[in-house]
């Protein structure tokens, strides 16, 4: 279900970057070009800090879709697809547990 869903908005992503729909606030964010992409994803991932600090967990949520939606949109505009993404995401999913260079100290006494 959750690649399908982060496949599914993609599409609808791309497809506002190639068919413009008037009142389409990404096709506004397409329009706009990367400075507005990029300043958008900065407010998100402060958005999220924010809410994060202040132990708001449905806030968190909100603002973890947002800066999920404008990473996407700032996909599509410098035409990284998904699936390469995916592929680096689960190529390092499978090096769970290489601890390459970590050295665990214990402070017992």
């Amino acid at each position: 279900m959750i690649n399908d869903t982060l496949k599914g908005l993609f599409e609808v992503v791309k497809q506002r970057k190639t068919c413009k729909e008037e009142g389409s606030y990404t096709c506004y964010l397409f329009e706009q070009g990367q400075d507005k992409i990029l300043k958008k994803c900065g407010e998100e991932c402060s958005e999220m800090i924010i809410a994060s600090k202040n132990d708001d967990p449905q806030e968190l949520k909100n603002e973890m879709c947002d800066l999920i939606y404008h990473m996407m949109v700032l996909m599509a505009e410098k035409g990284i697809e998904l699936e390469e993404v995916m592929e680096i995401l689960e190529a390092r999913r499978q090096k769970i547990g290489n601890l390459k260079n970590f050295h665990r100290v214990d402070h017992e006494s």
